[in-house]
């Protein structure tokens, strides 16, 4: 059975996240206010500090690092990524149905602060339909590598549907129109997530 090392994921993000910096932050730009890009960056350096002093590859020690890395970033999204993170540092292994149930509670954590929902482009566009994904995923008794890239193509859809619309929440609620057009790039964030389990 195909399996998913959570370092090996985690190390995966950050790479995807470094090299596509630019774009995000061009996205932020164009529908915020430019910092995301560098917020990112930020907590990733916290995120790979704190793995460096992890010895396990234990998902729950590997995404409390990851988690802990996004809790101290400055801005809106970084404390959410934070508390979504955590929802996946409860469970010792990664199974489909563990990922399903950390998905899933990490959309109710995100969505008790934020106040998102689906349509509002934010992050909860990509997050929900991953995790609606793995939930059915986890109901075919799924393997996980199969169940992870159903919820990386989600992801992306619903990331890919932010940029018609217009904000209701966040940074680009603030720009009106000028944000319709562009990507959520916190949702986009998320589909890399996902796209990098494997």
């Amino acid at each position: 059975m195909e399996t998913i090392n959570a370092r090996s994921w985690v190390e995966r993000f950050i790479k995807t996240v470094v090299d596509q910096a630019g774009e995000l932050t061009e996205l932020d730009r164009r529908a915020g206010d430019g910092d995301y890009g560098t917020n990112l960056r930020s907590a990733l350096r916290r995120v790979e500090a704190n793995l460096a002093g992890v010895a396990s590859d234990a998902p729950d020690a590997v995404f409390t690092a990851v988690s802990d890395g996004f809790l101290n970033t400055g801005g809106t999204s970084g404390p959410l990524f934070g508390m979504w993170f955590r929802e996946f540092s409860r469970s010792p292994e990664l199974t489909t149905a563990a990922l399903a149930e950390a998905a899933a509670g990490g959309v109710a954590v995100v969505q008790r602060l934020g106040k998102a929902e689906v349509g509002h482009k934010t992050m909860v566009d990509a997050m929900v339909p991953a995790a609606e994904a793995l939930t059915a995923a986890a109901g075919r008794d799924e393997p996980l590598a199969e169940a992870v890239r159903t919820a990386a193509s989600a992801a992306h859809a619903g990331a890919a549907s932010t940029e018609s619309l217009l904000a209701k929440r966040g940074r680009a609620s603030y720009v009106g129109e000028n944000a319709r057009g562009v990507v959520d790039p916190g949702a986009l964030t998320v589909a890399l997530f996902f796209d990098a389990a494997s």
